[in-house]
């Protein structure tokens, strides 16, 4: 019972086929659903954007180590996006508003409103991408914490539009509520026209598995 409703969250997402593109604002009128795992967390992100400039929608998360889960709606809004001839740059704010369950189900079950406000930019070209993200997070007495993520990656082989492509990774992780801690994952990225997949395992073991689409 602790985490059933972010596990009904998943059945539904994983109904669909899985997107090309991550980035948290899609096309005018284009819904996406991103499906993510990590060493800390399980999370689902269901949104849509009404402009190219905003998205809206439901997220779920469960921290695994810590046992508790998130529920509640997300706001994505791309502050700045810079096209070169031959890259893209990308500036965006977020933020979550929702509640916090700890031992849902259980006689000690705690339930707190949580929050939380993100920072994120990345730049690319056709062979290389690079990102950051950094999340405040409060969630009463349950947990409050900063995580922060970087991304860096090359395309062995550069394909047309509609080909299957393929990226190779490596994310770095940051928790400061857990001390000074960074963990490495290098993983394969790979993606056809809406459909994306990444697949690797870190330094310390655990697994990352990603899974997107956008329609």
């Amino acid at each position: 019972m602790k985490s059933a409703i972010f596990i009904l969250c998943c059945m539904v997402s994983l109904g669909y086929a899985f997107q090309a593109l991550s980035r948290p604002v899609s096309y005018p009128g284009g819904w996406t659903v991103m499906q993510k795992n990590d060493k800390n967390v399980h999370s689902v992100h269901l949104h849509y954007s009404p402009t190219a400039r905003y998205s809206v929608g439901y997220r779920t998360e469960y921290w695994r180590d810590e046992g508790w889960q998130f529920q509640g709606v997300q706001f994505n809004y791309l502050v700045k996006r810079h096209n070169a001839q031959d890259s893209q740059a990308n500036f965006y704010l977020k933020g979550g508003l929702g509640i916090a369950y700890d031992n849902f189900g259980l006689p000690n079950e705690e339930i707190e409103p949580a929050s939380f406000i993100d920072i994120a930019v990345d730049w690319e070209t056709r062979r290389y991408f690079t990102s950051y993200e950094n999340r405040l997070y409060y969630a009463a007495d349950i947990d409050r914490f900063f995580r922060q993520k970087a991304r860096a990656g090359i395309a062995p082989y550069l394909g047309d539009y509609g080909d299957f492509h393929t990226w190779l990774m490596l994310q770095t992780d940051h928790i400061a509520s857990e001390g000074n801690e960074v963990t490495f994952t290098p993983f394969v990225r790979i993606f056809k026209n809406e459909y994306m997949g990444e697949v690797g395992i870190s330094n310390k073991g655990e697994v990352l598995f990603n899974l997107i689409i956008r329609f």
